[in-house]
């Protein structure tokens, strides 16, 4: 995978060369037009809020 994927709440790098698996398990989302990425472990974390559409200056 060319572009380079960080996750918008802790700023973990996705590294799909370690683990093809992991990088399926990552999550994006559209905020006013810009693509951001959340880890599996952030994803996880915040679950409830992303299934509420709470915005994510809430969580």
């Amino acid at each position: 995978m060319s572009e380079s994927v960080i996750c918008s709440r802790c700023g973990v790098p996705r590294n799909a060369d370690v683990d093809p698996l992991d990088a399926l398990a990552w999550v994006s989302d559209r905020d006013g037009g810009a693509l951001r990425w959340l880890c599996p472990r952030c994803a996880r974390e915040h679950v409830r809020d992303i299934e509420g559409k709470l915005p994510s200056e809430y969580w």
